[in-house]
């Protein structure tokens, strides 16, 4: 271990917390530009997707680190997560409440930066985490000097880059063709794409402003959408060398920032004498 650590040191990666013997924690945690955190799901994402589909994106992704040029330390990622009313009654999602999430987020989180790292970059694959995992990064942000980096792989490839990929056609539904396709470009033997007809999601709403619309069960629907005869390996080799890149980028931009000053309230201003 101490030769790993050595060349972790010295060339930068991604050393995996989970080997890390208890006398090396305090040296590593000062050498690291920060921790990586994959959070995912347990959800049905149709009959062609695996349910562990966004785990493999976000560990897939967390890994794809490695390759920046910075020093990171990768946890265990979280598996299990509040999921949506779309995908809770199909069989095999397991969905927890999403106080429960919130709270375990918390504690995750504040455990990480208590054992030395300041800096936790969150890799995140499925939808439903961004709003528990965000509450969660305030709750300890507010304890602890921390700065904490949420990033969602689906929104590192744009839906113009989409459109070139896939072409006019829908394609970033849920268990979509963006989707299916990324999980090729990391484990092409967990797809089977004959066994899923295309679903054309219900189209959006015609506005140009930005709004959040939650329904119980948005026709076309059988716990996912899209023309999943769309995706390719090819295309999902693509959204991965794209999404990594940029994973990279940010990641490189936010360990060049400083870091934030301690959590606290600063003292109220006092009045001026003669102005009471």
């Amino acid at each position: 271990m101490d030769d790993l650590i050595e060349a972790w040191q010295a060339d930068g990666g991604l050393l995996p917390v989970s080997r890390l013997p208890g006398h090396e924690l305090a040296r590593v945690a000062a050498a690291a530009d920060f921790a990586v955190l994959p959070v995912g799901a347990v959800e049905w994402h149709g009959p062609h997707l695996p349910f562990g589909t966004d785990l493999i994106l976000a560990e897939g992704f967390a890994r794809e680190v490695e390759g920046a040029g910075l020093r990171a330390v990768s946890f265990p990622a979280v598996p299990y997560a509040a999921c949506p009313g779309q995908t809770r009654p199909w069989p095999g999602t397991v969905a927890v409440r999403p106080e429960v999430a919130v709270g375990y987020l918390c504690d995750v989180l504040d455990g990480i930066v208590a054992a030395g790292f300041p800096r936790v970059l969150v890799v995140n694959g499925h939808d439903a985490n961004m709003s528990t995992v965000r509450a969660a990064m305030e709750w300890v942000s507010g304890r602890q000097r921390a700065s904490l980096m949420l990033v969602n792989w689906f929104q590192l490839v744009d839906a113009r880059e989409t459109t070139e990929l896939f072409g006019e056609l829908p394609s970033r539904g849920h268990g979509g063709a963006y989707e299916t396709s990324a999980v090729l470009g990391f484990d092409a033997e967990a797809v089977h794409l004959g066994v899923a007809p295309d679903l054309p999601p219900r189209p959006k709403l015609p506005t140009t402003y930005p709004y959040v619309l939650v329904e119980s069960r948005p026709e076309p629907w059988q716990g996912w959408s899209g023309h999943v005869s769309l995706a390719t390996e090819t295309v999902g080799r693509r959204v991965r060398e794209l999404a990594a890149a940029r994973l990279g980028e940010v990641a490189r931009a936010w360990v060049a920032a400083p870091l934030p000053g301690p959590p606290g309230a600063d003292p109220a201003p006092q009045p001026h004498e003669g102005n009471a």
